[in-house]
């Protein structure tokens, strides 16, 4: 006789707290590295362009 597996069913909303935690970290940390983010590649392409 097989048992139904009502248990295993998973933590849907801890999994969805997670994701968004995940993604609000990822906004945080590109606000503050998108300008040193910029610069780099700014400077990169101005290397490249006066070769």
């Amino acid at each position: 006789m097989k048992k139904l597996l009502t248990s295993e069913r998973g933590d849907v909303p801890g999994w969805v707290l997670i994701t968004l935690m995940t993604a609000g970290l990822v906004v945080v940390i590109w606000a503050f590295a998108a300008p040193a983010l910029q610069g780099v590649f700014d400077e990169a392409m101005d290397r490249v362009v006066k070769f």
